[in-house]
């Protein structure tokens, strides 16, 4: 399922897969990721009312009670912060890029790896990573 949220665009993903439970999942996996990157510049009370709904699961009904607002008004709240927070990550990309260098890290273990396992040519293994390397910088 990881594999999955590693694309470019987080967002593609919702159309292709049919398992609800996994879309679900993906989303939810998406919205942690993109409040923990820009969530800060959420106000503290969108921050609050966010973090309720997506990090705590609780329900609007839930929320609006105990914020003292109307359930409706939570609702258009948590769209609202979600619509700033895919602006952001659609100007910035910053999520996107996170998650293309965690998967050429990982590539670079899967190298290690296999190096060990097979003692492979030191040469080939050290131009594979500097290969990696030079991706990661480059896309920095």
């Amino acid at each position: 399922m990881l594999k999955s949220v590693k694309k470019k665009y987080l967002t593609e993903f919702r159309l292709s897969c049919m398992i609800p439970e996994v879309t679900a999942m993906n989303e939810i996996l998406e919205q942690t990721l993109l409040y923990d990157f820009y969530g800060e510049l959420l106000t503290d009370h969108q921050k609050e009312i966010y973090e309720q709904f997506v990090l705590e699961d609780l329900s609007l009904s839930e929320i609006a009670e105990q914020a003292g607002i109307s359930r409706q008004g939570v609702h258009d709240l948590v769209k609202r912060c979600q619509k700033t927070l895919e602006g952001y990550e659609a100007k910035l990309h910053l999520v996107g890029k996170f998650l293309s260098v965690r998967e050429k890290v990982d590539q670079i273990g899967e190298i290690l790896t296999e190096y060990e396992r097979e003692k492979t040519d030191p040469g080939k293994m050290a131009a594979d990573i500097r290969r990696i390397a030079d991706a990661i910088i480059e896309e920095l």
